[in-house]
């Protein structure tokens, strides 16, 4: 990174699952993800009380993903919705992943509630809309493409003006853009294979309560090159608008 190209800031919203948490921060697997350096990151704890900078101090904005609510409003995930929604308005490049892009639906004025199709794990199949053929981010990936995803919540109704652009069998808003900057994504472009499966064993015994076998989910997890892809294409273009 040049001296002249700002940094992206990380908004975290939550850890990772106890079990996991020897392989770094939701951050830290953001950063990898994305190809970027140390040096080209910068770090705040929403969900510890951290308020964050001026988005205008930097290249983009990613949201990551939590074991929190959005629908529990709690007062650092208001505070954090408040600040999104005006850097949305003021044309901030912005990417919310799981409950990232929850929250940033809420903060738009969309609907985030429980999913009434229930819990989708594992390595899951999304399929990109219409819409996604001329999205900066979706544009020219395969009609159906695999991805990680983890959640109970979802985005049930999107807020004026967004526009859909994937779903899956189990839920119908997998990914938004609304305006020309801001997008939000229910899968989890920064998950290899490897963190599917550690959260599916930390899963495991609800799962199990749940009815579903966790051992097959665990079985069928694979890699999801096409969802990181999407990460990528967000970092590379916010880089040029910066």
């Amino acid at each position: 990174m040049s001296r002249n190209t700002p940094p992206f800031l990380v908004l975290e919203t939550g850890r990772p699952v106890a079990s996991m948490r020897r392989h770094g921060s939701f951050a830290h697997w953001i950063r990898t993800a994305a190809g970027l350096s140390r040096g080209e990151v910068e770090v705040v704890d929403v969900q510890s009380g951290d308020a964050p900078p001026s988005h205008r101090d930097y290249a983009g904005v990613l949201v990551s993903g939590s074991g929190a609510m959005v629908s529990d409003r709690e007062p650092w995930s208001e505070r954090t919705a408040d600040w999104l929604r005006d850097a949305a308005h003021e044309g901030a490049q912005l990417f919310g992943i799981c409950y990232g892009h929850q929250l940033l639906a809420h903060a738009l004025g969309g609907t985030v509630a429980d999913n009434p199709r229930g819990r989708e794990m594992g390595t899951v199949a999304i399929d990109p809309g219409p819409e996604a053929k001329g999205d900066p981010l979706f544009a020219g990936l395969p009609e159906r493409f695999l991805a990680q995803a983890t959640h109970l919540q979802s985005v049930l109704g999107l807020p004026s003006g967004a526009v859909a652009l994937a779903s899956s069998d189990l839920d119908g808003y997998h990914a938004f853009r609304w305006g020309d900057a801001a997008w939000g994504v229910q899968f989890h472009p920064e998950f290899s294979a490897g963190h599917m499966r550690g959260y599916i064993d930390a899963r495991r015994d609800s799962l199990a309560a749940e009815g579903l076998d966790p051992a097959a989910m665990r079985a069928a997890v694979r890699a999801a090159p096409d969802a990181r892809r999407v990460l990528r294409r967000f970092v590379r273009r916010a880089r040029r608008h910066a």
